[in-house]
């Protein structure tokens, strides 16, 4: 798999994306997901500038964090089982999967004091898929109130994956639904930041929705191990 082909291939595809959607490329972070890709993959990639990577379960991610030893950014993106919070804490730079009190709890609690707050973005089920993460965009506002009780949490926004589709106007209106609430949210809680919305298959909508971070798999790393 040649990393440089396809990360110079994809940052072309996103730059020209930003430029029709009259977005700062600079204003976006890449992240990379890594789930089942090798630590050659994660050198290489951090050898042609990239510093941020997504990973969806604790022990595959602790042996990484351990082989490629560079100053990269961890990104929890995964679903959170409480007996995993302690590690999750420990080891993450951020965690985009927040959808329960309890789990946002026990995160708070085992934060090194060290490592300052654990950046928390809340994932919302825009689609009320019954097998799917995430609370409903209803419930947000009171979700936040409660999660602003723990000081170990730093909020920072919303996370979601919509329903897959391959028409770009569909995949923008899940987008949207999320982009609209999220500038209500701010009236209220001017800290927010960032909208962690697109993969591989949807960034280019996620984008013109104004997403603050995209989570890139397939088209950076090719197929899973």
């Amino acid at each position: 798999m040649n990393i440089a082909l396809n990360l110079n291939s994809f940052i072309k595809e996103f730059e020209e994306t930003c430029k029709r959607a009259k977005r700062n490329p600079k204003d976006i972070k890449i992240i990379g997901a890594t789930k089942g890709q090798s630590i050659e993959s994660i050198k290489a990639a951090i050898s042609f500038g990239m510093s941020n990577f997504g990973e969806n379960f604790v022990q595959e991610a602790e042996k990484k964090m351990d082989l490629v030893n560079q100053n990269a950014q961890w990104h929890f993106i995964g679903s959170i089982q409480s007996r995993k919070t302690k590690k999750i804490a420990s080891l993450f730079h951020w965690v985009h999967s927040i959808d329960r009190v309890k789990i946002a709890q026990k995160l708070n609690r085992h934060r090194p004091i060290d490592k300052g707050g654990l950046n928390i973005c809340i994932q919302i089920n825009i689609d009320n898929e019954p097998n799917k993460s995430g609370i409903m965009l209803k419930d947000t506002k009171n979700f936040i109130f409660e999660l602003q009780n723990y000081e170990m949490l730093k909020i920072r926004g919303l996370m979601s994956i919509p329903k897959p589709h391959s028409d770009l106007s569909k995949q923008r209106k899940g987008y949207e639904k999320i982009k609209n609430h999220f500038n209500e949210l701010k009236k209220t809680f001017p800290f927010l930041d960032t909208l962690s919305m697109g993969m591989s298959g949807d960034y280019k909508a996620a984008i013109f929705e104004g997403s603050t971070m995209v989570r890139i798999g397939t088209r950076i790393f090719g197929p899973r191990e």
